[in-house]
This record gives structure tokens, sequence and C-alpha cells, in this order.
């Protein structure tokens, strides 16, 4: 009996990591040689450049402009089209036949914008929780209830 290959995302928003389910009794293993890791450091880090400055409207003052997005945010949502990219492109390369999704909730989010109509079709379960520093063995305890393992 054919067992539908199972990829297990579990990201946050600045690390992803993907594990393979080849069905019931096979675990996890991960099916990909690395984490994937996105710049995380904090906004001050990443826009070192002072804002810029404006007038006031009525008078002479001035003040400093607030950026129209946060740096960290950007990075964060950069990095969930990164992943979503990858699921893309691994999926129609039959390197899966479905998804699972365990993500932080801003992350999952993300993750949903980014992911295009047939990548979706193809997610099979989501769980909002950070799950992203548990090692492969207390992973497989929280999904239980999703997939067989």
């Amino acid at each position: 009996m054919k067992h539908d290959r199972i990829w297990i995302v579990v990201a946050d928003g600045s690390r992803a990591q993907i594990f393979l389910n080849s069905g019931p009794g096979t675990g996890l293993v991960p099916a990909m040689q690395h984490a994937l890791v996105a710049d995380n450091r904090p906004s001050g880090s990443i826009s070192s450049d002072r804002p810029g400055r404006t007038f006031d409207s009525a008078g002479s003052g001035r003040h400093a402009m607030e950026p129209s997005t946060d740096p960290h945010r950007h990075a964060q949502i950069s990095f969930a089209h990164d992943v979503a990219e990858l699921l893309e492109k691994e999926g129609k390369a039959k390197a899966f036949e479905q998804i699972l999704i365990i993500a932080a909730p801003r992350m999952l989010g993300d993750l949903r914008s980014a992911l295009g109509e047939e990548t979706k079709k193809l997610v099979i379960g989501e769980l909002d929780k950070d799950l992203t520093k548990l090692s492969i063995n207390d992973l497989s305890s929280h999904l239980e209830d999703m997939v067989k393992l």
C-alpha cells in the first residue's frame, strides 16, 4: 500500500525545519540537510540609518519620520515568502504529496498569505505553535492527532 509523503514544516519568523514522514511507522526524518535560517537581528540593527526628517505641517518645527514598515517585521515576511517559494518548487518536483504546517501564529499567517493556490491544496493541517526548538522525538508527540508517524 502506497503512503503519501508528508512534509512537516516547523517554523517561526526566522527559522524553518522541514521533516519527512513516509507513512505509518516511519517516524520523522529531516527532509533537507539543514534548517532554513533568516536574518533575525533587531530592527535597529537592520536599519542603521537615521530616519528622515520632515517639517511640521504648521509652523517651523521638524521631526523624524517613522518608517512605513518595521525592518524586522519586513524580514519575517520575506522569510515566509522564501519558505513558500521552496515549498512551491519542491511540490512541483513531487518531493511530497501533502504538507503539515506547524508555525508560530504570525508566521503561520505569513505562510498562508505567501503560498500559491496549488500548494495550499496540499496542506492537510496546521498547528499555530512555535515548536522550532523541539527535538524530533519531542515534536512527534505534538503530531499524534494530526498524522500517523
